[in-house]
């Protein structure tokens, strides 16, 4: 369904910091990162598509979080979720919402909510049960 989310940022060093560990706790690959341009991208290992990327806005205008808007990544476990969480917030990110399980989506919906160092939200979620 997806090719790519491109999310603005203004600082890319410091949005560069922020989802490095992130991508990497939900084990997703660092595709490119080109700071002089600024902009980088991730993917899951071994699928081309889709690319998470960060990265200056096209325009040249400054970058601004947008009201309603959420990224929502998916984890390949509960475990994941956690560990993405605890790095976002080490990273610089803000607590929107901690890992619990939220069946008012569905019974084995998993996921937290955090804002980036530049107030993008993101959630990072499970859809799996536990053991599965």
């Amino acid at each position: 369904m997806m090719s790519h989310v491109y999310t603005g940022v203004n600082d890319f060093e410091q949005a560069f910091a922020f989802y490095s560990p992130l991508m990497q706790a939900l084990g997703f690959e660092l595709k490119f990162s080109e700071p002089d341009y600024p902009w980088a991208g991730w993917m899951e290992p071994g699928v081309l598509r889709p690319l998470f990327l960060v990265g200056r806005p096209w325009d040249g205008n400054p970058a601004q979080p947008g009201n309603g808007q959420m990224i929502a990544l998916l984890a390949p476990s509960r475990a994941a979720v956690d560990a993405a969480y605890a790095a976002a917030l080490a990273h610089g990110g803000s607590d929107e919402g901690a890992p619990d399980l939220r069946p008012h989506y569905h019974p084995n919906y998993y996921g937290a909510y955090f804002r980036d160092p530049e107030g993008n939200k993101l959630c990072v979620c499970c859809h799996d049960p536990v053991g599965s």
